[in-house]
């Protein structure tokens, strides 16, 4: 079983059996005050890149609730300025891709893009929303997993490893203003092509 395989069934199909409890779209507005603590408390500074990973379905009712995604996100553009891009990775995931140098933007972007996936009957296709974060070249995210309806601190080092410190010290500054995974089996990598984003 590869990494993504193995990525695809804690977050996507084992994972359901074992949800702390209902993922909800409206939890992705946490962070838009912990961005803030972020860099105040800690330094990392948001990229302005943010992302929603689903798997794919291969109906017209899904077809139509991904054309719905992208029709909100071509029209909040004029208003926000928050570019959109649809790609798909190596291993078959799809992704929403968000730029922004407006935090909050890309938030609400996110939200409207999985909110409307759910409301359209979609919502078991989530998989995580990713945020990015930078401090002295290192890169940060704060994973919202929709399997578990918690957030989990990932920071890659090159060549499948990643730093537990800095997580250990996200999570300590975090917790309370995000609802953390307590459980930390269940802070999955999701590991970037070469120095890419997870998202390619």
């Amino acid at each position: 079983m590869g990494v993504f395989d193995t990525i695809r069934q804690v977050l996507g199909l084992s994972a359901e059996a074992d949800a702390a409890r209902e993922a909800d779209p409206e939890d992705l507005f946490g962070m838009s005050t912990a961005y803030l603590t972020m860099e105040a408390d800690l330094d990392f500074a948001p990229t302005g890149d943010a992302a929603l990973c689903f798997s794919n379905v291969d109906s017209t009712a899904f077809q139509r609730a991904r054309e719905e995604v992208e029709a909100i996100l071509a029209a909040g553009e004029a208003e926000t300025g928050t570019t959109a891009e649809f790609v798909e990775d190596a291993h078959g995931y799809h992704w929403v891709v968000l730029h922004d140098t407006g935090f909050e933007d890309l938030v609400t972007s996110i939200h409207f893009a999985a909110d409307t996936l759910v409301e359209e009957g979609f919502g078991s296709r989530l998989l995580a929303a990713l945020f990015a974060f930078e401090r002295d070249g290192q890169t940060a995210y704060w994973v919202y997993s929709f399997r578990r309806g918690s957030y989990y601190p990932f920071v890659p080092t090159g060549g499948r490893e990643r730093d537990n410190k800095v997580e250990f010290k996200l999570e300590s500054v975090l917790d309370g203003e995000l609802s953390v995974e307590d459980d930390t089996t269940y802070w999955y990598p999701m590991w970037p092509e070469g120095d890419a984003h997870p998202w390619g």
